[in-house]
């Protein structure tokens, strides 16, 4: 079993929510552009909720940055996502209001993933195993595992012109 496999409790919730009390006090930018911030609609209580993941590509050009849920496989802000769009991005200083978003299929889920491992070895290292990955990406189980992560590409919104 994964430590991944079920949802932060305790301690550890407690630290992985810390970046979200940063970025409410404006100070995002402390994460350049590895941390993402995301407020979203509970799925069955309407409430706005908060995350803070961690950035797995980010494109400046677009500007685009994408995040894989990872907790429990489907954690409840990714099945929210599902249900409604994102309320508000935050990512390093920028702030994008009602971002546009889009659902990556496996094969580019599969690549982003690669690049993130070879961008990212050593930290890769240490989280492979424990999101269920097998470290070496030429692992014949690689493109399969691949294929269970859920990616999310967010983008600012642009209005029509």
């Amino acid at each position: 079993m994964a430590l991944t496999d079920r949802k932060p409790r305790g301690l550890l919730r407690f630290l992985l929510r810390t970046p979200i009390w940063l970025y409410r006090a404006g100070l995002g930018v402390v994460f350049g552009h590895r941390l993402i911030y995301l407020a979203h609609l509970g799925r069955r209580s309407g409430a706005r909720r908060e995350v803070v993941v961690e950035v797995v590509r980010y494109d400046p050009a677009v500007p685009e940055a994408v995040v894989v849920a990872a907790w429990g496989g489907a954690p409840d802000w990714y099945r929210n996502l599902r249900a409604a769009p994102a309320i508000e991005v935050r990512l390093g200083g920028q702030r994008w209001p009602a971002p546009d978003h889009r659902h990556l299929d496996a094969a580019e889920t599969h690549r982003t993933l690669l690049a993130y491992q070879r961008a990212h070895p050593r930290a890769w290292k240490r989280l492979a195993p424990l999101l269920g990955f097998p470290a070496d990406p030429a692992d014949p189980r690689w493109p399969e595992v691949a294929a269970t992560v859920h990616a999310i590409a967010f983008t600012p919104h642009v209005t029509g012109s």
